[in-house]
């Protein structure tokens, strides 16, 4: 089976440095994977990319040698299973608050005897090769986000959960939810702290641990934390600022 890109990287005690897609454009995907992202991941939870997306994204990542991941909209046993048939090599599952939640998680993201996944990888093998049945449970990722007061009380619990490779923080969700406006990195004490206590808790259970940043500056930092997966914001965010930025020097000001 194709190597995962992302445990690669990992097995060098390296950070990984992923692309977030808000859209549902293959030609942007293609684009980050050609630039040098490490991996590529369509956000059907808050971006506008449907399940029929999925296939074409899924192709123009495969153009390159980023690894395909998907942050799915909810823990359905049925739209995880959709994505890995088309192709994904990692799933992000949001608001995971519980152990039983995250072990429903890597039940529904895994085939037996490991899980329940039923077995029609269609574009999976393409990808991924004949042997995809055999190795798909070592080589697929599962992230479980931390983003709620729920997920961080019960965070030590939801890392000893059998079959997760990592948690994703997500750090606007969290501070939400400790009462807080959203912000930049270290911009909070009261929610650095919990983050920080994501991650320790994270490597203590000996999984790996990813943060959605604010910028290329806020995921290097992370990077030098410890943080073993950055995301530098989205799709749509950069072309916001960059667009904004062009505008502003082509009417002079």
């Amino acid at each position: 089976m194709r190597a995962n890109k992302i445990q690669t990287i990992w097995n060098a005690n390296q950070s990984v440095i992923c692309g977030w897609m808000n859209t549902e454009s293959p030609y942007i995907a293609e684009m980050m994977g050609v630039k040098g992202m490490d991996a590529v991941c369509l956000d059907m939870q808050h971006g506008v990319a449907h399940i029929q997306d999925v296939y074409h994204v899924m192709q123009a990542i495969s153009a390159t040698e980023a690894a395909p991941l998907v942050r799915v909209p909810s823990s359905d046993p049925a739209l995880i299973m959709k994505v890995l048939d088309l192709g994904a090599y990692g799933v992000i599952c949001p608001l995971v608050d519980t152990a039983e939640e995250a072990a429903d998680f890597v039940h529904a993201s895994s085939y037996p005897p490991m899980g329940g996944r039923s077995y029609g990888p269609v574009r999976g093998t393409l990808y991924g090769g004949p042997d995809y049945f055999a190795k798909a449970n070592e080589t697929i990722v599962r992230l479980a986000m931390i983003e709620t007061a729920s997920g961080l009380e019960n965070v030590e619990a939801i890392c000893a959960t059998s079959g997760l490779d990592g948690i994703f923080i997500g750090p606007a969700d969290l501070a939400i939810s400790l009462g807080h406006l959203p912000g930049p990195e270290h911009s909070n004490d009261e929610v650095e702290e919990a983050i920080s206590t994501c991650k320790a808790a994270a490597h203590k259970a000996g999984i790996k641990v990813g943060i959605f940043c604010s910028g290329g500056k806020g995921a290097n930092l992370r990077r030098g934390e410890g943080y073993d997966l950055v995301v530098p914001s989205h799709d749509a965010y950069l072309l916001d600022r960059i667009l904004k930025a062009e505008i502003a020097l082509a009417r002079g000001d």
